[in-house]
C-alpha cells in the first residue's frame, strides 16, 4: 500500500477513535427548575440546597447541572423549561416544585421529548398516563391518595367524625379535595365545610369564620410551605380549639418558624425522611432516609431537612439508577436517542430505595410509592415528629 495511502488511513482511524473517546465522555447535561423565590421559595430552597449536593456523576457519566429559578411563576417555568431543552440541550429536566408550575410545563416537555422528573405532587401531573404529553413526565413526591389515605385513617382512628376543609384555590387544593373527600366518604366522615384560599392571600378571616361556624371535629388545611401557616394562625386568632390537620406540603422549618406556637400539635401525613430518626428500627426506608438525613444536616445544619429535599436526593437516585441503564443501550447523552432511552428507563425502574420511599415505575404508574412512603407525623415542641400511632 503507498505510503500517503496508509498514512491517510492512519489518520482517518486516529480520528474515529478521538472521536468515538470524545463521544463515550460527553456530560449528561441536568437541568432543574426550582422555586427558590417566590411563595414556593420554602420548598424550593431545600430542593436547591439538595441540588448543591448531587454527586458529581449519573451512571458513572459525567453530570453538568444548570440550575434556574421560577419564582413561583408558571409562566416563568415554562420559559426555564424551553430555555434548558433548546439552548442547555439537556437531557433531562428536575422540577418544578409546585403542582401548577409542573403543569404548566408539560406541553413544553412533550414537544421537545425530554423526560421531566417533578419534584411537585399532585397526580395530577402524571395521569391519566393515556395522554400522550404525560408520557415524558415522572414525579417524586406521593400521590395526595397515598397521604389522604393514611390521614383519613388516623382521623377514624381517633374519634373525627367531622371535618371543615380548606384548601388552596389552585390544582394543588383541588387535588386534596377530591382525594380527602371521597376517602372521607368511604370512612364515614362528614365533611361540613368547604373553603378556599390563594397562596398570596393575606388575610382568610372570611373563610376561618365560616368553618367555625360549621363546628366540626376538625379541620383539614390543604396547602402547602409558608402560605398554609395563615389559616392556622387564624383559626388560633378566633379562638379554635379544635384538631388542626395539613399535608404533606407543610414539611418545611420555614413554617415552623412562621407558625411559631400557633401550629403546635399540628397532624399531618408526610414521608418517612422527614421523621427518619424516629422511625421504628424495622422501617424499610429508615435506613436510607436516615443516611440522606444525616448528610443533609451535616452540610446545612441540624433540624433542616425537609420533605422537599428528600424528594430532590431522591431525584438524583432515580437518575443515576436510570441512567445507568439507559447508557447501556449504546445512546450517548446529548442526543433524541439517550432521551428516549433515559425516558425509558426511568419507566422500568424497579425496587429502588429513596428517602421516602421505595420506587416501582412503571408504564401505568409515573410515580411509583405504595404504602412504605408515609407516616403520620405531629408538630411537637416546635420541631416535627413521628405520630406512630395510626
Amino acid at each position: 500500500m503507498p505510503n500517503p495511502l496508509r498514512r491517510a488511513l492512519v489518520i482517518a482511524c486516529a480520528s474515529a477513535t478521538v472521536l468515538i473517546a470524545n463521544a463515550a465522555q460527553a456530560d449528561i447535561r441536568v437541568g432543574i427548575d426550582v422555586s427558590t423565590t417566590g411563595p414556593a421559595a420554602s420548598i424550593g430552597i431545600p430542593s436547591k440546597n439538595t441540588v448543591l449536593m448531587w454527586p458529581q456523576t449519573l451512571g458513572g457519566q459525567k453530570a453538568h447541572y444548570i440550575v434556574l429559578d421560577d419564582a413561583t411563576d408558571p409562566s416563568a417555568a415554562v420559559r426555564n423549561v424551553r430555555k434548558l431543552i433548546s439552548e442547555e440541550k439537556v437531557d433531562v429536566i428536575v422540577g418544578p416544585n409546585i403542582t401548577a408550575t409542573a403543569l404548566a410545563s408539560l406541553d413544553a416537555i412533550r414537544e421537545g421529548e425530554t423526560p421531566m422528573v417533578t419534584l411537585a405532587a399532585s397526580a395530577t401531573i402524571v395521569e391519566p398516563q393515556s395522554d400522550p404529553k404525560r408520557r415524558w413526565v415522572f414525579k417524586m413526591p406521593q400521590n395526595d391518595s397515598h397521604m389522604a389515605t393514611v390521614l383519613t385513617e388516623y382521623m377514624s382512628n381517633h374519634g373525627v367524625k367531622s371535618v371543615g376543609f380548606i384548601g388552596f384555590n389552585d390544582a394543588y387544593g383541588e387535588s386534596w379535595w377530591r382525594e380527602f373527600s371521597r376517602l372521607a366518604d368511604v370512612r364515614k366522615i362528614k365533611v361540613v365545610a368547604n373553603e378556599r384560599f390563594s397562596r398570596a392571600d393575606t388575610s382568610v378571616t372570611g373563610q376561618v369564620l365560616k368553618l367555625m361556624a360549621a363546628h366540626p371535629d376538625a379541620i383539614l388545611i390543604a396547602g402547602a410551605g409558608t402560605p398554609a401557616v395563615l389559616p392556622q394562625k387564624t383559626l388560633g386568632e378566633r379562638g379554635y380549639k379544635g384538631k388542626v390537620y395539613q399535608t404533606h406540603g407543610i414539611a418545611s422549618w420555614e413554617f415552623l418558624r412562621m407558625g411559631g406556637k400557633d401550629v403546635e400539635g399540628t397532624l399531618f401525613p408526610t414521608g418517612p425522611v422527614v421523621v427518619a430518626r424516629q422511625l421504628p428500627d424495622g422501617h424499610p426506608v429508615k435506613k436510607v432516609a436516615l443516611s440522606f438525613v444525616n448528610q443533609y444536616e451535616g452540610k446545612y445544619g441540624p433540624d433542616t431537612v425537609t420533605q422537599f429535599a428528600g424528594d430532590a436526593w431522591g431525584a438524583w437516585q432515580l437518575l443515576d439508577d436510570a441512567s445507568r441503564r439507559a447508557l447501556k443501550t449504546g445512546a450517548q447523552p446529548g442526543t433524541p436517542a439517550f432521551r428516549h432511552a433515559l425516558r425509558d428507563a426511568l419507566e422500568n425502574t424497579n425496587n429502588l430505595t429513596v428517602p421516602n420511599g421505595v420506587l416501582n415505575l412503571s408504564a401505568k404508574d409515573h410515580q411509583g410509592f405504595d404504602q412504605r412512603s408515609r407516616v403520620m407525623g405531629i408538630i411537637r415542641n416546635g420541631k416535627f415528629a413521628y405520630a406512630p400511632d395510626q
